[in-house]
């Protein structure tokens, strides 16, 4: 069995973690490549800049750890600065990866895009969307899987809106006064 180059999108979000955990347990194997890629918002200043990135990188080190159960699996640790969804699907391409592991929440950037499908087309490999339900009483991890299909994705061309003229439907039945009736 050949090797998978997995890259990991890294965010100081509950969802996150809970598909690093997911693709630990359920889908990494030994002698994997593993890429932990956060991106930070660009910003002009070189402070600011220099501070979202080592708070990314801190951010990735902690999620490192999650992956420490793998034996011979190699891990890498990317940051990035641009748009999130650019920037990631730059990022797979780049790198050649065969699958992007990305934990959905609400603001997650795949929501966010005017037309994710689009996006999603760009992405040359597999990828699989971990949605974090609630933890169970006794401790254990509750995950919901979603592969997005990238390959035979359709999307319907828009639709072409045309007018509506409402008329009041009092107009249509409208009942003859008493007065016209009798004569």
């Amino acid at each position: 069995m050949e090797s998978q180059r997995v890259v990991v999108v890294v965010e100081d979000v509950g969802a996150a973690r809970a598909a690093l955990q997911w693709a630990v347990r359920n889908f990494i194997r030994a002698g994997d490549c593993i890429t932990l890629l956060h991106v930070c918002p660009p910003v002009r200043s070189r402070r600011r800049r220099r501070r979202l990135r080592l708070g990314g990188f801190q951010l990735a080190l902690a999620f490192r750890e999650l992956c420490n159960g793998i034996a011979e699996a190699k891990v890498e640790i990317v940051v990035r600065e641009g748009e999130v969804g650019e920037t990631v699907v730059a990022t797979v391409n780049q790198l050649a990866a065969t699958t992007l592991v990305v934990g959905l929440h609400d603001k997650s950037f795949l929501y966010r895009s005017a037309s994710p499908y689009e996006r999603m087309k760009r992405v040359g490999c597999r990828v699989l969307g971990i949605r974090q339900h609630a933890t169970a009483r006794d401790g254990s991890f509750n995950a919901e899987l979603t592969q997005i299909e990238t390959i035979n994705l359709h999307v319907p061309p828009p639709k072409i809106p045309f007018p509506m003229f409402t008329l009041p439907l009092g107009v249509l039945w409208r009942k003859r006064s008493k007065a016209k009736k009798r004569k």
